[in-house]
């Protein structure tokens, strides 16, 4: 969206084509290569194969323009003791000393023998463990560099247009909702959100501190973008608060929402708040306005009391006039919704525009159309995940956690795009580790699959990396199913510019997990 406006701005002509993976954009390009761009050099159907490993350029009249896809087929796949690690060995090492102190009735000469036998296997412990982080940290520094972790585009064309005085105040907002949309689809470590979004913060006060005197500033189509520190729960301002907390990650995983006392302590979460329940269970913009004016206070400290201490998250808003207040990831959700509609048989680049069409301030119908959707899609996450939840779906497969959702699934359709299935996935991780007592499945990755055509048999596959509130996140998934496809010859697509997403056929989904868990083991 910013890449459009700098082009509007300079009147350059261009073609929007949306692709959705690797097939699309080989074949975009060469549809359209001759309208732009000399490729006389370039054997480009052979360059975008993903599996390739490959620098390929495009050359327009005047110069080359390197576009880099780096897949490096000799990097092997780590085990996942090369990369995670329990206590079990420390608790080992705990009973060895008690079982010291218990031996102390032995005759002085066995005590004494047993002692250097429990220290030498201490030595060769701490040894061991030494070796393993620091082949660990090897390990993780080659992978860094294949690991989604860069500034939002978006972000990356603000300043671009930012460093050649062409920046406006819409396109610091696309910028914003480029930042927080990797923040909402855990793209992105916490540290580097917030970074990015104290970076966007000095943007917002330049072009609110630019804008003071102008006329327009309070006109009603003005456009105003505050930051603030705002609730983690979804979509609030434009539900009810009740739906807002029974349909957030952040809260239902806190409450455990899927069991009868996670009912139970909503209830007194809500009954400490001293909020009325008709008022709670009405949408936001009818509550009463004494309560909605220290609304984020009242919530804030009651959370404390229930162990939800981050329950603020630094973001930012916008106001359209005088009615309209929208945040950050209001919008992104809105956005997403919008993208992976399957509610209308419409094509994936018809619900692209209508997504891009939510961005501009023009069309704020097509926006509150996607919040809708969005709420609709939050919805029958939290519903999939207490039903997974209860009825013991989630499997330990040894290195990873599996999920199958069947066909017949309520909304098991809307999970065959891969936005949804993330946020699915992620969520069910989150509240899977909140409800089981055993320790090892806490920090074990997940692996889940949806049905995607049913008449061609296929599923799409998902992994995600173990939760965290830490980590880097990095998801070493790709690369895995692309060893286990090509070592049972499963029938596998790896289409999606996200390698962790792929397309499997139903039949071969058993040997391909076969594969996933000696290669993994």
């Amino acid at each position: 969206k910013v890449l459009q406006a700098l082009f509007h701005c300079d009147q350059v002509q261009y073609t929007l084509v949306p692709v959705a993976g690797w097939q699309d954009l080989g074949t975009a390009f060469m549809e359209h290569k001759d309208l732009y761009i000399n490729c006389s050099n370039v054997d480009l159907l052979e360059t975008l194969q993903p599996e390739e490993d490959s620098v390929f350029f495009i050359c327009d009249t005047h110069r080359p323009v390197d576009l880099l896809i780096k897949q490096d087929d000799d990097l092997g796949v780590p085990s996942y003791d090369d990369i995670f690690r329990d206590d079990e060995e420390d608790e080992e090492e705990g009973e060895d000393s008690g079982n010291e102190s218990d031996g102390s009735a032995e005759p002085s000469g066995k005590r004494r023998r047993y002692d250097e036998d429990a220290l030498e296997r201490r030595i060769e412990r701490q040894r061991a463990r030494r070796e393993w982080e620091a082949r660990r940290r090897e390990i993780l520094f080659d992978y860094e560099q294949y690991e989604f972790h860069g500034t939002s585009a978006a972000l990356v064309m603000f300043e671009l247009a930012w460093v050649m005085s062409k920046d406006t105040k819409d396109m610091l907002w696309w910028s914003v909702i480029g930042v927080t949309d990797q923040w909402v689809h855990d793209k992105i470590p916490h540290m580097k959100y917030v970074t990015d979004i104290a970076t966007l913060q000095r943007h917002v006060s330049r072009h609110n501190h630019r804008n003071e005197d102008e006329e327009n500033s309070l006109s009603i189509d003005c456009m105003r973008i505050t930051f603030e520190y705002d609730l983690r729960l979804v979509l609030y301002q434009h539900w009810s608060l009740y739906e807002s907390i029974c349909n957030s990650c952040y809260t239902s995983c806190s409450f455990k929402l899927w069991s009868i006392n996670g009912q139970k302590k909503l209830q007194e979460f809500l009954a400490d708040m001293g909020l009325p329940l008709k008022q709670v269970r009405q949408k936001f913009n009818s509550m009463d306005m004494a309560i909605k004016e220290n609304l984020r206070e009242v919530i804030e400290e009651s959370a404390n009391k229930f162990s939800m201490k981050d329950i603020r998250v630094q973001t930012f808003a916008v106001h359209f006039g005088f009615k309209n207040r929208f945040l950050a990831s209001d919008v992104v959700h809105a956005a997403a919704a919008l993208l992976e509609n399957v509610e209308k048989d419409e094509t994936p680049a018809d619900n692209f525009i209508k997504a891009l069409d939510c961005l501009s301030r023009s069309n704020l119908e097509r926006l509150h159309l996607g919040i809708d959707l969005a709420k609709r899609k939050l919805k029958a996450i939290q519903q999939t995940v207490a039903s997974c939840i209860c009825t013991n779906l989630i499997l330990s497969q040894g290195p990873f956690l599996y999920c199958h959702l069947l066909e017949g699934t309520p909304d098991v359709k809307l999970f065959s795009k891969p936005l949804a299935l993330t946020l699915l996935c992620k969520y069910l991780l989150k509240a899977f580790v909140c409800s089981t007592r055993n320790k090892r499945c806490k920090i074990l990755p997940l692996i889940m699959a949806a049905p995607l055509d049913v008449e061609k048999g296929t599923v799409i596959v998902l992994g995600i990396p173990p939760e965290s509130e830490t980590s880097d996140k990095k998801n070493f998934f790709g690369r895995a199913f692309e060893k286990a496809a090509e070592s049972t010859s499963s029938r596998t697509l790896h289409d999606h510019f996200d390698t962790s997403v792929i397309e499997l056929k139903m039949e071969d989904r058993g040997k391909f997990l076969d594969a996933l868990i000696t290669l993994l083991s």
